[in-house]
């Protein structure tokens, strides 16, 4: 696993948005990776990823993907990785915050014929607001124009609020909420699996459709920069803790939200 970046791709990700990181796992790493992933996803959806295509929900967004929420939590293999200390230091590097914990992690798998994610931003989702959050994205599978690859609006993480919008059927819906990011020629990030991706937690992104016979795996995580504070979302906090909760109260539970990791100064 990378755990350094250059000053070259620092700048990037903040000029950007994000940052494409090539063979970020090596063969091995990959493979315990998918097996520890797909093995967690089988287990929840009891059925095995065989092939299956996409349009077996009732709604268009929940044909976009199987969205296999803070798998490390019921996984004690993808517990392991998602606790790697190397992930941390890598997003307060790119993001220059202080320190980070972990938000939450989910793996993203578009079936075969799944429709395309729409256009849209994570911050507004979560339960703090932040320019600093970041996320990563592992490819476990190539993700290819033709199966479901990234595309961001680069240079979009500080034109829009923290206003949720919503993923709706439509590709474009953030746009006509924010005319200023027509202006953004989108930029598709084709991966080989292995490769991640750091996502600033407030660029525009948004993947297209799967249309292929097989599957395009991917296994995410999210980062909040330490001292962010509740916004009043609920968003994966739990009752319990959010019952504790004033809006501006700094969100701290390390049972939830584990620090991962702290520059020392």
């Amino acid at each position: 696993m990378r755990d350094a970046v250059s000053t070259e791709e620092i700048e990037h990700y903040r000029e950007q948005g994000y940052l494409h990181v090539p063979g970020f796992l090596d063969p091995g790493e990959l493979e315990q990776w998918r097996n520890a992933v797909t093995t967690e996803a089988e287990r929840r959806l009891e059925r095995a990823l065989d092939g299956q295509p996409a349009g077996h929900f009732p709604t268009a967004y929940e044909n976009v993907f199987l969205q296999l929420m803070l798998m490390s939590r019921t996984s004690e293999d993808v517990r392991d990785l998602m606790h790697d200390e190397r992930l941390g230091r890598l997003g307060t590097l790119l993001t220059g915050a202080g320190g980070i914990h972990i938000w939450h992690d989910q793996a993203l798998i578009k079936e075969p014929l799944a429709n395309p994610t729409s256009l849209h931003r994570d911050v507004p989702y979560w339960s703090f607001d932040s320019f600093d959050a970041i996320s990563i994205w592992v490819a476990l599978d190539e993700a290819t124009l033709q199966n479901g690859c990234l595309y961001f609006l680069p240079g979009s993480q500080r034109m829009t609020d923290f206003e949720s919008v919503g993923i709706g059927e439509n590709m474009g819906e953030l746009v006509a909420k924010y005319p200023a990011l027509a202006a953004i020629e989108p930029v598709p990030v084709p991966c080989s699996a292995g490769d991640a991706i750091f996502i600033d937690g407030m660029v525009a992104h948004g993947a297209g459709p799967n249309m292929t016979r097989g599957y395009r795996r991917a296994m995410t995580c999210a980062y909040m920069p330490k001292g962010a504070r509740y916004n009043g979302k609920k968003n994966i906090l739990s009752d319990a803790y959010r019952a504790r909760l004033a809006i501006g109260d700094v969100l701290d539970n390390e049972a939830e939200l584990p620090l991962l990791f702290e520059s020392v100064t």
